[in-house]
């Protein structure tokens, strides 16, 4: 049996009880023109290596299969794991399933360097995954492209302007060394069950750092200045030695406020505090 001979996805999630558990952040896609118009966006193809974290049912991880890329998919709900080893059976050897949590697994070393990180991230540890993505010692990653599903508020956060209300922490963080852009919206009632909110596809490659700062430096600043971004930065990064100086190195006014920040700002501040 192959790829094209599997049941359909509702039919999967029926025959498994594979109903959507809030506790694991859970929410399905079956719409398989939607899913192929994901897998599509990284522009992976054959000879590729997909790396997908929460895969469910595995409606992702066929749309993926469909380029011809491999797959590594990590899967935490023992529940869904017949389900996937059906679809590994039908898949040439191509997807590899590792029960097991998404938060405690080395992705490196499961996927490769080079490998497409692909997910509809678990909406209670995504946010965790892709700040963690992000901040490794190494640039360019080991990971060639990020395509995650978001809550639509998260997404609009990643690719948020200074000056905007969603500017804020993860903005700084997603664009000092990388390129994200929101390719696709998809309403909450293309999941099942649907959710309250819609979701948002961020695409995010990797591109030349603004500084060299250190990741844990300008994690740092960014939390002492949009801890309480409201207040002048001149409050709020007293606690962090040297943060003031290194924003007006950089003609950042101690009356301004984090929002109104560029990111390369608090980028290029960064790393003068990390020498």
């Amino acid at each position: 049996m192959g790829l094209a001979d599997l049941p359909p996805l509702r039919e999967v999630i029926a025959a498994h009880g594979l109903n959507a558990k809030k506790t694991l952040g859970q929410n399905f896609l079956t719409d398989t023109n939607l899913l192929d118009r994901i897998a599509r966006i990284p522009g992976i193809g054959a000879g590729d290596r997909v790396y997908e974290v929460g895969p469910g049912p595995g409606g992702l991880t066929r749309a993926c299969l469909r380029t011809g890329a491999s797959v590594v998919a990590v899967e935490r709900d023992d529940r869904a794991l017949p389900a996937l080893a059906e679809l590994a059976a039908a898949a040439d050897g191509r997807l590899t399933v590792v029960g097991d949590d998404a938060m405690a697994v080395d992705a490196r070393a499961l996927a490769g360097d080079g490998a497409h990180i692909v997910a509809n991230l678990p909406y209670n540890i995504g946010t965790a995954l892709f700040t963690g993505w992000l901040a490794g010692p190494e640039w360019p990653p080991w990971w060639a492209s990020l395509t995650l599903m978001f809550q639509k508020e998260v997404a609009q956060r990643i690719v948020a302007t200074p000056s905007s209300n969603a500017y804020g922490r993860l903005a700084v963080l997603a664009q000092w060394r990388s390129l994200p852009k929101i390719a696709l919206h998809v309403p909450a009632r293309a999941f099942v069950p649907a959710p309250k909110v819609d979701s948002a596809v961020v695409h995010l490659v990797p591109t030349t750092p603004m500084s060299a700062a250190r990741p844990e430096r300008l994690a740092a600043l960014t939390a002492a200045a949009f801890g309480q971004r409201r207040k002048m930065l001149r409050a709020s990064l007293k606690g962090l030695p040297g943060a003031l100086e290194a924003m007006e190195a950089e003609g950042i006014k101690p009356e301004a406020r984090a929002e109104t920040v560029p990111v390369e700002a608090f980028a290029k501040a960064a790393a003068r505090l990390s020498q």
